[in-house]
């Protein structure tokens, strides 16, 4: 089914942040949003979040509360016009996939767990779509709750993207946990910052910028505060953090921490986002930075334009791997168009005509032979493994995992270990396409040289029947054999192929 963005339709995006939660909603007129609901709370997911335990209990009872609220406002919105997308705890936490489970039940969606290149790539696009369409190159920054994303890019195009991991919730956990404001708390968290600064300073600084636009609650607050206090007239500058953290410093504990401009659940993590805040302007030598109200949830709304309006980021993403890893495109698109050829006719009997399920199927035809690139021998693992490990602009980490388990299972074994863990409706659907994909490749073997002859195909609960035209498989003996092959691979999966 295809979907056109009107303006009576309502899109939503929902962040679920290491720190806070945001939703927000919109309708689309006249190419531009209109804000029609915002919504955020303080979660602290990311607080006391264990190496090994992951998400502690009081955080996933706050988080599912704070959903269920959210949930009640998206329901009866078209499920192809929300996306609800998970940060860095998510990435992160052991007991996510059972925290994500809990959250679908509550909120109604499903969450996507993306990459922080991701995220930074969503970040720059909700900034970019707030400022002026100037000229120039700038650098964003995105101070979050357990990560921040740097972006130095062009108008609306991201040039360089980086992930670093520091949160004003994780460092308020390693630096402030005790609640005491002192110099060598400061010294230390500062420190512990410009260490993971170093990793991009010469390339960052190598590429270069003519502004610096500042996203989220942390840079929200602090252009706040210093306008309050007459440190800053404007913007934010390294002599103003370094008067607001003598000022800091000298309320002595957090509890006693009062800020104009800074709401009380801020407060707790303040000290930590101003540490990161001081170091981000050293180590990059940055002179002013101002405050946008752009971030990823408004990113995220306008990446989601992009794909109902055909428009998808996730098409040039594909298009860019084959380009990088020497994909033979002629090949790609000849089994591609024979396995949505398999796909039209038994989609419906399989229950797989999912607008989600034809993508998956079409982006594993192109990228199947990535591998390639890496060896031959088992090219189907290397191909699984560059989708699965890459950046890929535009796809969550679901996405990117499920492309992965087609790749590796479209020749030799099926790929049942990597199906098993899933739910039944997922399992049945990922087998389904790997077979419909595998067949493609199978009668694609002679790569354009013999004229292929794509079958009928009748599918039944674990059972296919391929028919050709007459005297086609007594013309063609290899493909015979390689039905033969691939009838005995099918039987592991319980799946019994018959041709004629």
């Amino acid at each position: 089914m295809e979907h056109s963005v009107q303006s009576q339709q309502v899109l939503a995006a929902v962040d679920l942040g290491s720190n806070s939660f945001h939703m927000i909603m919109a309708r689309l007129i006249n190419g531009q949003l209109q804000i029609i609901d915002q919504r955020g709370e303080k979660v602290q997911l990311a607080s006391g979040l264990h190496p090994i335990t992951g998400i502690a209990e009081d955080a996933q009872e706050r988080a599912l509360a704070c959903l269920e609220r959210f949930g009640q406002r998206l329901r009866g919105i078209d499920p192809h016009l929300v996306t609800i997308l998970g940060t860095n705890t998510l990435r992160a936490a052991p007991n996510s996939y059972g925290f994500m489970q809990k959250a679908k039940k509550v909120l109604g969606f499903p969450i996507e767990v993306i990459s922080g290149i991701e995220e930074a790539r969503l970040v720059y696009l909700g900034v970019a779509h707030t400022l002026a369409d100037d000229d120039g190159k700038r650098l964003v920054i995105d101070i979050g709750g357990g990560s921040t994303e740097f972006i130095i890019g062009e108008r609306f195009a991201p040039l360089k993207m980086e992930s670093l991991s520091l949160g004003c919730v994780t460092y308020t956990d390693r630096f402030f946990a005790d609640g005491h404001l002192t110099e060598f708390a400061f010294l230390q968290a500062i420190a512990a910052a410009k260490r993971e600064l170093f990793q991009i300073k010469a390339m960052y600084r190598r590429v270069g910028w003519q502004n610096v636009v500042g996203s989220s609650g942390t840079m929200r607050a602090t252009t706040r505060v210093l306008v309050n206090y007459g440190f800053s007239e404007e913007g934010i500058t390294l002599k103003a953090l370094l008067a607001l953290k003598k000022l800091v410093i000298q309320k002595k504990h957090i509890d006693k921490l009062e800020l104009q401009g800074v709401k009380d659940q801020r407060l707790q993590v303040f000290p930590a986002g101003l540490a990161i805040l001081i170091a981000i302007f050293e180590v990059l030598e940055i002179d002013h930075l101002t405050y946008s109200d752009g971030a990823l949830r408004e990113g995220a709304l306008y990446d989601l334009i992009g794909r109902v309006n055909h428009e998808d980021v996730r098409e040039k993403t594909v298009t860019a791997m084959q380009t990088r890893f020497v994909v033979d495109t002629a090949q790609a698109q000849n089994v591609k168009n024979t396995a949505l050829n398999l796909y039209e006719q038994v989609a419906e009997r399989w229950k797989i005509n999912e607008p989600h399920c034809k993508d998956w199927l079409r982006w594993a035809a192109d990228l199947h032979e990535v591998g390639l690139a890496i060896a031959h021998s088992s090219y189907n693992k290397h191909s699984g493994y560059l989708v699965q490990y890459c950046d890929m602009p535009g796809f969550s980490k679901q996405n990117q995992e499920a492309l992965a388990i087609l790749l590796k299972g479209h020749r030799k074994k099926l790929p049942i270990q990597d199906i098993e863990p899933m739910s039944k409706r997922a399992a049945k659907t990922h087998m389904r396409l790997c077979i419909l994909l595998r067949l493609a490749v199978l009668l694609h073997f002679g790569r354009g040289i013999d004229e292929v002859v794509d079958p009928k195909i009748k599918a039944f609960k674990f059972s296919i029947k391929l028919t050709f035209p007459e005297g086609y498989l007594d013309k063609n003996p290899m493909t015979v054999m390689d039905l033969e092959r691939e009838k005995v691979l099918l039987e592991e999966g319980m799946f019994d192929l018959t041709f004629q």
